[in-house]
C-alpha cells in the first residue's frame, strides 16, 4: 500500500520515499505526494531525484492501493531513498479546477435541486453532467454569475475523515454516492466547501474559494434525456 500524502496535505510538494518496486519504467514508492488519476482529476508531474540519479515523472497512476510513477529515463533501484518534487504549477490549477466543479455541484444542488452525474477535468478547464430534462432561460449566464458569487464570498474548504459507518447515514453525503466507494475502504475523506458543498472525495483542493479564480461558463449542451452538460474554464483574478 502507498500511503498518500496529498489526502491530508494537498499543499506539499517535495517529500522522501523509499521505492518499493520496479516495473520497466514504472516506480511504486512506500509514500507519495503525486495525485495518481483518478475520479476525474488527472495525475500530477514533477521529479524523482536520488543518490545516482533524476527522473521526470510522467503519469501516476493506481493499481489498488498502490501508487506507480512513470518515469522518463533512469530508473532507482529497489530500496533506494528518492525525493519526489511534484510540479506546482500543475497541481495548483488542478486544486482551483477541482475546487470550481464542488462549486457548480453546490450550486445546482442549493437553486435548482439536480444531482451531478459525471464530470472531468484538465487544468483551469471542466465538464459536469447533472440531471435536468431541460435547461432554465438563462441558465448558463445565471449559472456562471451565482458560482462567481460563491468564488468571492471567499467560502472555507475544510477537508476531514468519517468513519465509513457515520458517512454512509449521512444524508448530505447520499447523494456523492458514498455506497459506491469501495468496501475496504473505512474511512471517507469529506472536503467541505463551508456553507454551500459537502462531498466524499480524494482529490486535491484549494484551501478557500477566493482561490479559485474566475468561472466562466463556455457552453451547454444537452447529452441525451435527462443530462445536459456545462463546461467551464477558469481565469486568474
Amino acid at each position: 500500500m502507498t500511503e498518500k500524502l496529498y489526502l491530508r496535505d494537498a499543499d506539499l510538494r517535495s517529500f522522501d520515499a523509499a521505492v518499493v518496486a520496479v516495473d520497466g519504467q514504472r516506480v511504486e514508492l512506500d509514500r507519495t505526494a503525486f495525485y495518481a488519476t483518478s475520479g476525474g482529476q488527472p495525475h500530477d508531474t514533477g521529479h524523482l531525484i536520488w543518490a545516482t540519479g533524476a527522473a521526470q515523472v510522467l503519469d501516476v497512476t493506481a493499481d489498488g492501493d498502490r501508487v506507480l510513477h512513470a518515469l522518463a529515463g533512469p530508473v532507482p533501484e529497489v530500496g533506494a531513498t528518492v525525493t519526489g518534487e511534484v510540479d506546482d504549477e500543475r497541481r495548483r490549477h488542478m486544486m482551483r479546477t477541482h475546487t470550481a466543479m464542488h462549486i457548480l455541484c453546490g450550486v445546482i444542488w442549493r437553486d435548482w435541486l439536480r444531482v451531478v452525474t459525471g464530470g472531468n477535468m484538465d487544468a483551469l478547464s471542466g465538464r459536469m453532467d447533472f440531471e435536468f430534462a431541460e435547461l432554465p432561460v438563462d441558465f448558463a449566464a445565471d449559472l456562471e454569475e451565482r458560482c462567481n458569487v460563491e468564488i468571492a464570498a471567499d467560502r472555507e474548504v475544510r477537508v476531514s475523515f468519517l468513519d465509513r459507518g457515520e458517512a454512509v447515514l449521512d444524508r448530505d453525503l447520499i447523494r456523492t454516492k458514498v455506497n459506491l466507494i469501495p468496501d475496504h475502504v473505512t474511512e471517507i475523506r469529506l472536503v467541505d466547501i463551508v456553507g454551500l458543498d459537502r462531498q466524499a472525495d480524494g482529490g486535491t483542493h484549494v484551501s478557500s474559494t477566493g482561490q479559485v479564480g474566475r468561472l466562466e461558463v463556455t457552453k451547454t449542451e444537452s447529452k441525451g434525456k435527462g443530462f445536459k452538460r456545462v463546461r467551464f474554464v477558469l481565469h486568474d483574478g
